[in-house]
């Protein structure tokens, strides 16, 4: 069985101009995120790194413990740093991606104000920052919250849902929101490079020990040989990817996507309800979906159907290499493989 550390080699395999990286710094703020650790493990694969890659972090004995295996490496180093407040370095960062972003569904109802803050102020910090310091490109990792709610059709770069801006859970989207049009007028007014990314619905091995989405729930679930809790009827619709190839999609829109420009990240062919998703984990996993819903009243999810149209992405050239099975059994192979190793 593939494994996550299989998949990361395949970047080998990309079409990209890797020589637009050459003699650069690389920001990676959000490292040690489900996405950001992705970003390193694969950029840390190519044979000739020709640039230095630096992980920005919050918790530096986390981060020392995800990334033990490059400890010795000369391209790689990792700094302790907080995108909610400036930054303190003195190094020109040529390219940064914004893998950073403060949530979680606990946050939205005791901290909305922290969420927005940290959001939009994260982007300035970094901005400001390269506008000092030689910045080149910052790619900022958005959401697909941004949409809000859809009428079916998959969402297209320039849609725009509907959503009630009042609700407290909408300090996540609003400022997701926020962020990127702050991101093209730093653009535009101080003529550094940016590209937007709207990641979908990401799943994968090493999501962090707070991540409270539903798929970390449900695969803490099968890790801990228990049956997956679905406490909704999981309907709502999903547009999914497994993080290695949201990672390649990232590097393809780092070194291919237009200035000012977002970009969708999903495989088309893997759109499934979360009730869908838990099946299939729990099958892979051997045990069963059980279902504890709420009674009448208690309100629903925010967003019934977030399904991404992708043809502006695979026009840069980027396809998904992994389908939801393939991506969810490697997911299960690495996390078992890591559990002996412990």
């Amino acid at each position: 069985m593939s494994t996550y550390y299989d998949d990361i080699r395949r970047v080998k395999d990309l079409d990209l101009p890797w020589e637009t990286l050459d003699k650069s710094n690389i920001l990676i703020v959000g490292a040690t995120g489900l996405i950001g650790r992705a970003l390193v493990d694969v950029l840390m694969q190519l044979p000739d790194k020709n640039y230095h890659l630096y992980a920005g972090v919050r918790d530096l004995d986390y981060a020392q413990h995800c990334f033990a295996k490059y400890k010795d490496e000369t391209a790689f180093t990792v700094l302790r740093y907080d995108v909610a407040t400036p930054v303190p370095f003195d190094t020109d960062f040529h390219y940064i991606i914004h893998a950073a972003s403060y949530a979680g569904p606990d946050a939205f109802k005791h901290d909305p104000v922290g969420i927005i803050k940290a959001n939009i102020q994260g982007v300035d910090h970094l901005f400001s920052y390269g506008t000092r310091h030689n910045l080149k490109k910052l790619l900022y990792i958005s959401s697909a919250e941004v949409y809000g709610e859809g009428n079916g059709t998959p969402f297209c770069e320039k849609d725009s849902g509907t959503f009630d801006w009042l609700s407290l859970r909408a300090c996540y989207p609003s400022a997701k929101r926020a962020a990127e049009t702050l991101c093209v007028s730093y653009a535009s007014q101080y003529r550094i490079e940016t590209s937007i990314a709207r990641p979908c619905h990401v799943y994968g091995p090493f999501f962090t020990p707070k991540d409270e989405r539903a798929y970390a729930q449900f695969i803490r679930n099968i890790l801990a040989d228990e049956n997956i809790l679905l406490k909704s009827a999981g309907l709502q619709q999903r547009s999914w990817c497994y993080v290695v190839d949201s990672a390649f999609a990232l590097l393809y829109v780092l070194l291919k996507g237009e200035n000012g420009n977002a970009y969708n990240i999903a495989d088309m062919q893997s759109n499934a309800s979360i009730r869908e998703f838990a099946e299939i984990l729990a099958s892979k996993g051997g045990r069963d979906v059980v279902f504890e819903l709420p009674e009448q009243g208690v309100e629903s999810p925010i967003i019934s159907r977030a399904i991404f149209n992708t043809e502006k992405i695979s026009k840069l050239g980027w396809h998904p290499r992994w389908k939801l099975e393939e991506g969810i059994s490697h997911t299960l192979a690495t996390l078992a493989q890591s559990k002996k190793t412990d």
